[in-house]
């Protein structure tokens, strides 16, 4: 399941980079089956306070790979950080990662980067629901780490090793600067291990009981769901800043969401979906979802704190669930958690909530960064201490 190493294409020699224009960038991506919507050109429109950059790279003149860079400049200094958040999108089961890292780096550092940072989308373990249950019931156990895993991936220890053979560091996602992010998430499969693919009724078989139960009930209470409109947003937003107000976190403004789906709606009609869940006259929860090729995503969600009892957080995720399947999506990627298992840990409860799904959870490669001026990078570090 997604997040996987890309298949990429069989080069022959080593691959060049340069830039391309955004519309051959999104052609690249469409044909792939698994991109993050991170890695669209559409992404550079959102993070306004970054320039982005459309990359190719090529086989002689035939593009085999692609990647948004995000460029954020230093404070009083034209010198930048280049990120490509879950990316770039390129073989990383290459024989020699640095054919292929090498000319990006070179790329970069003529356009004044100091350091770059990358997500690259490999899986190294998973863990089902019914480990992870075990994990947080289990008092000596404390974290995903300590959890023997379903599934191991060799590929994903490869990627790994070549990185740090090549002077790549892994990274610990911050906030602000660094805007890093999550190397765990949770995910739901939407193809069965003997590749066919999995029906609604299969879904909610593998979801425990008090997720088919507040389903259910949602269903009983009359709770309505649909897709809204970009109008909507204001709706949505002033349930998400009451969510945030009852959950200690810091909204995001309305504007950001309003670029966002104009950017995502702009470059593909079903890229970005609005969803609603009423009861009678009341929005109880509201969900924003993300879909690329096979792999839909659980972005945004908020809920009220009153008529939590008819459900509507879970009746909005069964809806966006159905639909990816709908679809043809091959995962239902209900994004971050932290790797706590930890049952005095405040984080446990999200984890506890996303594996009632009956999904599983998934650790990449994590991000890595390349110091391309060693002292500037230096301080760069030493501003993201202070900065925590």
């Amino acid at each position: 399941m997604s997040p996987l190493i890309h298949p990429g294409s069989l080069v022959a020699v080593v691959p060049t980079v340069r830039s391309i224009p955004a519309d051959e960038h999104r052609a690249f991506i469409a044909a792939q089956p698994w991109a993050s919507f991170l890695q669209t050109p559409a992404w550079a429109a959102v993070k306004s306070e970054w320039r982005g950059e459309s990359l190719g790279w090529y086989d002689g003149e035939k593009l085999v790979g692609a990647g948004l860079v995000l460029y954020r400049r230093l404070p009083r200094l034209a010198r930048y950080l280049a990120y490509l958040p879950e990316g770039p999108v390129l073989d990383w089961g290459a024989d020699d990662l640095g054919d292929w890292l090498a000319p990006m780096a070179d790329h970069l550092r003529r356009q004044g980067a100091f350091g770059i940072r990358m997500g690259p989308p490999v899986v190294t373990r998973r863990w089902t629901a019914d480990r992870v249950k075990a994990g947080i019931a289990d008092e000596s156990v404390h974290s995903l780490a300590e959890l023997s895993p379903a599934a191991r991936s060799a590929a994903g220890a490869r990627v790994v090793q070549q990185l740090e053979v090549l002077g790549w560091r892994r990274q610990v996602a911050e906030g602000g600067f660094a805007a890093g992010q999550p190397q765990y998430t949770f995910v739901i499969p939407l193809v069965a291990d003997d590749g066919t693919r999995r029906t609604d009724d299969d879904v909610l078989a593998g979801m425990n009981q008090l997720w088919r139960r507040n389903i259910r009930k949602a269903e009983k209470a009359g709770v309505v769901v649909t897709t809204g409109t970009r109008e909507d947003l204001q709706a949505f937003h002033d349930l998400y800043v009451h969510t945030a107000g009852r959950d200690h976190f810091t909204p995001r403004p309305l504007a950001y969401f309003r670029t966002m789906y104009d950017a995502l709606g702009s470059e593909d009609a079903g890229r970005i979906t609005l969803w609603l869940a009423h009861h009678e006259a009341d929005l109880v929860a509201a969900t924003i979802a993300i879909r690329v090729g096979r792999h839909a995503w659980y972005s945004y969600g908020a809920s009220s704190t009153d008529k939590r009892d008819v459900r509507g957080s879970n009746a909005v995720q069964w809806a966006m669930i159905r639909d990816a399947i709908a679809h043809g999506a091959d995962v239902y990627d209900l994004r971050g958690i932290t790797d706590t298992l930890d049952a005095d840990d405040d984080h446990v409860g999200l984890i506890q909530f996303k594996a009632g799904t009956g999904g599983e959870a998934v650790e990449t490669v994590g991000e890595w960064d390349l110091p391309l001026n060693r002292g500037l990078y230096k301080g760069f570090e030493l501003y993201l201490r202070w900065r925590s």
